[in-house]
């Protein structure tokens, strides 16, 4: 049998089976996570024994994303928009309340703007990806760590674009630059208590972002997000007293 309950989200449960996984109780947030890389992260963590939180800006996106997992995992499918301190508040609260833990923080929720140069670029659009992959990054990081322990860890995907240029975008570069600022301030933070954080940098990876920034992108020479996703849980399946603490993922083609 199973239960499905909802709090401005949508939460199953179902019965677990009588052989459990190692990592079976452990909890993961991953957000941005209705589809794309984050959905495949999700997928591949749910596949190891984890149990989920996933959010996203559609609820409706969310609660299809949800039918994708084991009928063994726990999931709060809930919808948040990272750039609102209230809604990340709330979606801690719900996950207090149904998991008590966090062991895995996945910061996936991200923008990308059209093709312009700084000269052209709206305001609107420059605040809406900084708020997004920047201050979105730094709100639901700050209300994960009351709920993380020793042996956590932190994921953020900033892509390869952290670390490059490229031109037409510079909200985008702008924002992953200083992503990569703060996920390497926050490892120094955080090794005392030792919970790892991960930069992931992949190059380019086949989703509906390019929609946005490059909708003529070649496509077909770039990764699928199963392979990013893959990537993500063999870092996070190292010893305890390691760490990865860059993860850099490039299609074989080349960075395009």
């Amino acid at each position: 049998m199973s239960t499905r309950r909802t709090v401005a989200a949508t939460f199953r449960k179902h019965e677990p089976t009588t052989i459990r996984k190692p990592l079976q109780r452990k909890v993961a947030l991953v957000t941005g996570a209705n589809r794309g890389i984050g959905l495949a992260i999700a997928q591949a963590l749910a596949s190891e024994g984890y149990d989920l939180v996933i959010t996203g800006r559609n609820q409706s996106a969310l609660n299809q994303a949800s039918k994708s997992f084991s009928r063994t995992t726990h999931v709060l499918a809930m919808k948040c928009d990272v750039r609102y301190p209230q809604e990340v508040k709330a979606l801690f609260t719900a996950v207090k309340k149904h998991f008590h833990r966090l062991d895995v923080l996945v910061n996936n929720a991200g923008i990308a703007h059209p093709n312009l140069s700084a000269a052209n670029l709206p305001f609107e659009s420059w605040k809406q990806v900084i708020d997004t992959n920047l201050t979105g990054m730094f709100l639901v990081t700050q209300a994960s760590l009351p709920l993380m322990k020793r042996g956590g860890a932190i994921v953020n995907n900033l892509s390869i674009a952290a670390k490059r240029v490229f031109s037409g975008s510079s909200a985008y570069i702008a924002s992953k630059h200083g992503a990569l600022g703060f996920t390497n301030t926050l490892r120094e933070e955080l090794r005392g208590r030792g919970i790892r954080v991960i930069a992931l940098l992949p190059g380019a990876t086949d989703t509906a972002i390019w929609k946005t920034c490059w909708p003529q992108a070649p496509r077909k020479k770039m990764m699928s997000a199963h392979v990013v996703a893959s990537a993500v849980v063999q870092a996070l399946s190292v010893p305890p007293e390691s760490t990865v603490e860059e993860l850099v993922i490039l299609p074989s083609a080349g960075v395009l």
